[in-house]
C-alpha cells in the first residue's frame, strides 16, 4: 500500500535530516540549483547508490545513510509517495544558515517537495516537504480582508514568514492566531491539495474577525529543528504561539481584548499548554478553539491510524505486512523511554519529545482553562476520531465554558468526505465547510462582547 504513510498526521516522509557539524567526505559539492536537479534525479532513479561516490556528504548525513541502508535504502521510503510522474526544476532558497533546494515532485500517489538541506556544499539533509510546485500562486484580492505580511521572530533562529489576514475598516477587530498540526507546515497549513488555514482566514475575514497565520518553525527551519535532540512540544507551539500572540495585540486595527487562539489536530492538542503559558503573558487570550484535537498519546493514535490504513487494503502484501510490523515495531520503542539514546530518532522524533507529550496530561491542562473554548470534531475524521470527542465530552462537556460540536460528513480537514476514503480526501482541492466557520465566528463574537 503506498498511502500509508503519507496519510499519519504530517502526511510527510521523513527521509533524513542532519546537522552538518563534522569532516565530510571528498565528493563533488552541491553549488547550483542544477547540481540538486541532477541529484534529485540520480536518486529518483534506477541506481540511487551511485549517488553515494558523487557527492559530498557531512559526516552526520553519512551516518543516517549508512543507518538507512545508503541512498538506495533512503530512496525505497518514497515508496509511500508512489512512482515519480512530473519533477520540476530545482529552485534555492536559505534556512537556519544552510542553502536549501527545493526539488517539486507530483508522485503517483501525492505531491511533494524533494528538499536538499546544503552547507558550503556538503549534502547536511534530505527531505520531503509540502508541495510548491504551485508557489507562483497569485494573492487572492477582496473587497473584504487585507492581506498584511507580518514576520514573527523568533530568539535564536530569526523570523517566521506571516500574514495578518484583517477586514477592511478602521477596526479594532476580533483576531486570531491559528496553530497547524504535526510536522513541517506552512502557514496555510498545505496538506496536498489542501490549504485550510487559508480557508480560515480568509472566511473569517469575510466575517469581521482578523487571523494571523505563519510558518511552522519545523517548516522554515527543518535542520535546526530536526537536528536538536532537545525539541520538544514547547519549542514546537508554545513560544511561538504565546509570542505571535504578543504581535497581534500590538496591531493597528486588531482589538488587544478579544484575542483568540486556535489549534487543528496536534495545534490542538497544544492548545491546554498554550493556555497555561499565557497565563504568565502580558496580553491573553479571551478564549481558545480546537479543531480535532485528540486527548490520547500520540503514538495510540499513530497506532489507531496505521491500522484503520492497513484494513481499507483488500489484500495485504508480504511486503506491506513487512511495512506494517516495521512501523509497529518503531512504535513499540516508546514504551521504554529511558532505554533510548537521547539522539536516537524513534518515529520521527528525539526522546525528549516524547517524554514531554508523557508527562503531558493534557485533560488536566483543559480543565485549568477558565475561559470559553469551543472544541470542533468531524465525524469522519480516522486520524482523530469520535472517541476522542467522546473522552473530551465526557470529562468537559458539562462545564460551562466549553461548547463541542461534531459535524456528519467532515474529516479531518473538516472538508467533506468519508473516513473510508483514507487519504484520498486529501488528494481533491476542497475547502474548509462553511458551517465550521460560521460556527467559528459566532463562537468569536459571542464570547467577545
Amino acid at each position: 500500500m503506498k498511502k500509508v504513510i503519507s496519510a499519519i498526521l504530517a502526511l510527510m516522509v521523513m527521509l533524513a535530516v542532519c546537522g552538518s557539524a563534522g569532516a565530510e567526505n571528498a565528493g563533488r559539492k552541491m553549488e547550483t540549483a542544477a547540481d540538486a536537479d541532477e541529484f534529485i534525479a540520480g536518486f529518483l532513479g534506477e541506481h540511487p547508490e551511485e549517488l553515494e561516490n558523487t557527492w559530498a556528504f557531512s559526516a552526520q548525513m553519512e551516518a543516517a545513510l549508512k543507518q538507512l541502508g545508503g541512498t538506495a535504502g533512503m530512496a525505497k521510503q518514497l515508496a509511500a509517495l508512489g512512482s515519480p510522474e512530473t519533477v520540476l526544476p530545482a529552485y534555492e532558497a536559505e534556512a537556519g544558515g544552510l542553502k536549501i533546494f527545493h526539488v517539486p515532485c507530483a508522485f503517483s500517489a501525492m505531491k511533494a517537495d524533494l528538499i536538499l538541506a546544503v552547507q558550503d556544499g556538503v549534502i547536511a539533509g534530505l527531505q520531503t516537504g509540502i508541495y510548491s510546485g504551485n508557489r507562483e500562486e497569485p494573492k487572492k484580492e477582496s473587497d473584504a480582508f487585507d492581506a498584511i505580511e507580518l514576520a514573527l521572530p523568533v530568539p535564536s533562529l530569526g523570523e517566521l514568514p506571516g500574514i495578518l489576514t484583517v477586514p477592511k475598516g478602521e477596526g479594532p477587530f476580533p483576531a486570531v492566531v491559528l496553530l497547524q498540526g504535526s510536522g513541517a507546515s506552512d502557514k496555510d497549513e498545505s496538506i496536498m491539495e489542501l490549504k485550510p488555514f487559508r480557508d480560515l482566514a480568509e472566511g473569517l475575514a469575510e466575517k469581521g474577525i482578523a487571523v494571523y497565520r505563519f510558518d511552522k518553525r519545523t517548516y522554515t527551519y527543518a535542520v535546526n529543528m530536526a537536528t536538536d535532540p532537545t525539541i520538544t512540544l514547547k519549542e514546537e507551539y508554545l513560544e511561538d504561539a504565546v509570542n505571535a500572540l504578543q504581535l497581534l495585540a500590538a496591531q493597528d486595527r486588531i482589538d488587544p481584548d478579544r484575542l483568540y487562539v486556535l489549534g487543528h489536530s496536534l495545534g490542538g492538542n497544544a492548545i491546554p499548554a498554550v493556555a497555561r503559558e499565557l497565563e504568565k503573558a502580558p496580553v491573553k487570550a479571551r478564549g481558545f478553539i480546537m479543531m480535532a484535537a485528540s486527548p490520547r498519546p500520540l503514538e495510540v493514535l499513530m497506532r489507531e491510524q496505521y491500522e484503520f490504513l492497513y484494513s481499507l487494503m483488500p489484500e495485504i502484501t508480504a511486503e506491506q505486512q513487512a511495512e506494517k510490523d516495521s512501523l509497529f515495531a518503531e512504535l513499540d520503542k516508546l514504551q521504554d523511554l529511558d532505554a533510548l539514546d537521547v539522539e536516537t530518532q524513534v518515529a520521527g522524533a528525539y526522546p525528549a519529545y516524547w517524554k514531554w507529550l508523557a508527562d503531558y496530561d493534557i485533560l488536566q491542562a483543559a480543565e485549568e482553562i477558565s475561559v470559553p473554548v469551543l472544541l470542533l470534531q468531524g465525524e469522519e475524521d480516522y486520524q482523530v476520531t469520535l472517541e476522542d470527542f467522546g473522552i473530551w465530552k465526557d470529562a468537559l462537556g458539562e462545564k460551562e465554558n466549553w461548547h463541542l460540536i461534531s459535524y456528519p460528513g467532515l474529516t479531518h480537514p473538516f472538508t467533506a468526505g468519508r473516513k473510508t476514503e483514507g487519504a484520498e480526501i486529501y488528494t481533491r482541492p476542497d475547502h474548509v465547510d462553511a458551517r465550521v466557520i460560521q460556527d467559528i465566528a459566532d463562537f468569536i463574537v459571542q464570547t467577545g462582547n
